[in-house]
């Protein structure tokens, strides 16, 4: 999900500059109108950047059940790795919407102020899980761990604190998630913390899976945002393309095997696995609230003590309360 810097770390623009060429490839593969032309059928189309695992399932099904154009608008999904790139494909206006992590989002939003969370689709705190290397049976024992940026970066900071051990003892590599299980089963690192199929894949490959976030108080939610620029004379469009995913969540939680199967279709993810993970997600659409406002402040202030951003978000502004009531009837 997640490429965002890490203190002491290296090649975070190397990182960067991959998320943002594999980001490039993909909507360059998508077609190259935008919501402001219409698709063939004259609908509007909208470009939604997002990355590739089971989390983004309702995506999945909505496309393959029509739902977007049922709502009244061509999607486009603009499939990346996930982390900073769906949200920086957005700034960089080659995608309209993105789906991001709260935790990835928001430092995204000091560089970039024009981002708006729009809703909520979905949330968990058990998706997420700490994955050490055989031989590491305690906590005490780990020297390196390898990191996402965002959401992977906070969980393990959190994590490295539950279990009394300096965050600033350890060290902390950046990678993307498909090149982490590798560097476990290497012996480079002694544990991460990934969603799947990652964690699964560590597990298989020298390593064991010995907690979920929620076991250290880690909960995510995952925002719909777009660029106000584009927002501010697109919101029904907007409103069209997250009412169609708040009904694939319906459908995804009251029929798990027909999301595995869109799931599998559009990305290749294996049938059995994602059904295996769906109901470590809650898929439900809802508006910000003034929980998610004080989640944010949390997760913000983990930022600034960490020095990855310099200043916070004006979060009164950023996070659209009201605007899924008022969008999505």
């Amino acid at each position: 999900m997640h490429t965002d810097g890490i203190r002491g770390t290296s090649g975070r623009k190397g990182a960067v500059g991959a998320a943002l060429a594999l980001l490039l490839t993909t909507a360059c593969s998508a077609a190259t109108t935008d919501s402001t032309g219409a698709s063939a059928a004259g609908l509007p189309t909208v470009r939604v950047a997002l990355g590739i695992d089971a989390s983004y399932a309702p995506f999945y099904l909505a496309e393959e059940r029509g739902l977007f154009k049922k709502a009244g608008v061509n999607v486009e999904l603009v499939k990346t790795e996930g982390g900073p790139a769906a949200s920086q494909a957005v700034t960089a206006g080659t995608a309209q919407i993105a789906a991001n992590a709260d935790s990835t989002a928001l430092p995204l939003m000091v560089t970039d102020p024009r981002l708006r969370a729009l809703g909520v689709f979905q949330s968990s705190d058990r998706y997420l899980k700490v994955v050490l290397r055989n031989g590491i049976t305690s906590p005490k024992q780990i020297r390196t761990m390898a990191s996402i940026g965002g959401l992977g970066l906070y969980a393990t900071h959190q994590y490295l604190l539950h279990n009394g051990i300096d965050p600033d003892s350890v060290k902390i590599l950046q990678s993307s998630a498909p090149e982490i299980p590798g560097l476990l089963e290497r012996g480079s690192i002694d544990g991460y913390i990934l969603y799947e199929p990652w964690a699964a894949k560590g597990a298989a490959s020298g390593g064991h899976i010995t907690a979920r976030i929620g076991d250290f108080g880690v909960r995510y939610v995952q925002w719909l945002l777009a660029d106000q620029t584009w927002l501010k004379d697109n919101e029904d469009t907007a409103g069209k393309v997250f009412k169609a995913v708040a009904q694939a969540d319906e459908l995804v939680t009251s029929d798990p095997e027909a999301a595995a199967e869109a799931s599998d279709k559009q990305v290749k993810l294996p049938v059995a696995d994602t059904k295996k993970v769906l109901p470590e997600i809650t898929f439900a659409a809802r508006g910000i609230d003034d929980s998610d406002v004080t989640s944010s402040q949390k997760i913000v202030d983990f930022l600034l003590d960490q020095k990855l951003i310099k200043k916070s978000p004006d979060l009164d502004t950023t996070l659209l309360k009201g605007w899924y009531a008022q969008h999505t009837k």
